[in-house]
């Protein structure tokens, strides 16, 4: 693996430079305090473009890299964001073009792949974990629920819009769907729910017995487990870990229970469940690992 470059654009800009698997020097944040995490909401695409490149410029780079990984939210595609409900403005934006031809003046040629953000989280903790020979699943409970998958594939896996629930009252989701697994596990969606309280004040309130809380994180969940029996239904079982801000709110033995419940086909069994810290140093390291791979996978093509 040779050196390049991870960048996570999620709710503000982290990039660090990557070889061997792991981060060369440190990660670089913008803005530096955490507690911000809307500040990109409403940055044209070519702000957010001219800002990766400035924070990659501050990186105390040793060598020239070769490639760039960036990973974003939304439907990513050949290089293009189709749609990104947490990041509306980036609906259509040809990234790829935009990044080629903002670091290109920079760095000289560079591959550079745009990846989902829950796909390069599947990535870095794959890398990190010394997973790097097996499918990888994982969820990302945060702001909004996302689903990666390690080793990287053409797709749409937007498993966080899995209808879970054929409530039509259920229509929290960000992107105005109903039924939706974010739209019960999402921290936006928490907040709509409780006007009164925060997501971290129910799961204590149903630890105190509130029946509310309780039925809500019951709910919370099963929901979960119902995505999770559907990956496992549709693509067999495996290992699939749980990280992002909320996943600390997770009962393993309670998701268990209720995914057994679900899951009953014999050959399917052979799943297990692992809460695991992710971060933005993990994201940029899959941003990079993903990279690599697609620049190896592009000069073969080449030379075959």
């Amino acid at each position: 693996m040779a050196y390049g470059i991870g960048i996570l654009i999620a709710e503000r800009f982290a990039v660090a430079a990557v070889s061997e698997h792991a981060i060369s020097g440190s990660l670089h944040v913008y803005p530096e305090d955490a507690s911000k995490t809307d500040v990109l909401q409403g940055v044209p695409v070519e702000k957010i473009v001219s800002t990766a490149l400035e924070q990659v410029q501050q990186l105390q780079l040793t060598e020239t890299p070769t490639y760039l990984g960036v990973g974003i939210p939304g439907i990513v595609r050949n290089g293009v964001i189709e749609d990104s409900p947490n990041l509306v403005q980036l609906k259509g934006a040809k990234m790829q073009a935009l990044m080629t031809e903002a670091f290109t003046p920079v760095f000289g040629t560079l591959s550079i792949s745009i990846f989902n953000d829950a796909d390069v989280m599947a990535a870095g903790i794959a890398a990190t974990r010394g997973h790097l020979d097996q499918l990888i699943r994982v969820w990302t409970l945060g702001n909004g629920i996302g689903f990666g998958l390690y080793p990287y594939r053409e797709g749409i896996w937007e498993a966080g819009h899995s209808v879970v629930t054929l409530d039509p009252k259920e229509q929290y989701c960000g992107c105005g769907g109903r039924g939706h697994l974010e739209g019960i596990m999402g921290n936006r969606a928490m907040r709509l729910r409780f006007m009164d309280m925060e997501p971290d004040e129910v799961f204590r309130e149903a630890q105190a017995g509130d029946s509310r809380c309780m039925d809500f994180v019951k709910l919370w969940h099963r929901a979960l487990a119902a995505a999770t029996a559907s990956s496992i239904h549709m693509a067999g079982p495996g290992k699939f870990f749980m990280t992002g801000f909320n996943a600390s709110f997770l009962n393993l033995t309670l998701l268990n229970e209720y995914l057994h419940d679900m899951v009953k086909l014999s050959p399917l069994q052979g799943y297990s469940l692992e809460i695991v810290p992710g971060g933005e140093a993990v994201a940029a390291v899959g941003a990079a690992v993903n990279a690599a791979q697609a620049a190896e996978r592009s000069s073969l093509a080449v030379a075959g």
